[in-house]
């Protein structure tokens, strides 16, 4: 009987290692795999224009533990696009700091290292709205979860 008493305790502590050890992903989460499926141009009414991925076009971010890489992959642009680097967010803000990325993306971080979004977060989509200096929305992103 003591050795059945042990063998469901430690049956018991693994099953509770590892319900714990595996980190739940939280409800509304960037952490995963994101793919843009269109980009949005605003004017003062709202959306004014959407623009589809075409020919091939893809991007996709990876959020993971407080590190974002993205990768652009189009057949009519011969530049290599892709970026890593850090991101804070809020439930309504996202923030990415460029670490590093392709000789274009380093082209750009001499002038924006900091790149500061409206967020619009579910469980499946995620849009990063840029905002002008007033505050005006005038261009999206809009992601879809693919893992």
């Amino acid at each position: 009987k003591k050795l059945l008493g042990l063998v469901f305790l430690m049956l018991l502590l693994v099953s509770a290692t590892n319900i714990t050890s595996s980190k739940l992903q939280t409800a509304n989460s960037l952490e995963g795999t994101w793919e843009l499926i269109n980009r949005y141009n605003y004017d003062d009414s709202g959306v004014s224009d959407t623009l589809q991925n075409v020919n091939g076009y893809r991007q996709i971010k990876i959020y993971s533990k407080g590190k974002v890489m993205w990768t652009r992959y189009s057949p009519e642009d011969p530049a290599e696009w892709f970026g890593y680097g850090s991101y804070t967010n809020t439930d309504n803000e996202l923030e990415e700091r460029l670490e590093y990325g392709s000789a274009v993306m380093m082209g750009i971080q001499d002038t924006v290292k900091v790149f500061k979004f409206e967020l619009i977060l579910d469980d499946d989509n995620y849009s990063q709205i840029s905002l002008d200096e007033n505050g005006k929305r005038y261009f999206s992103e809009n992601y879809r979860r693919i893992d």
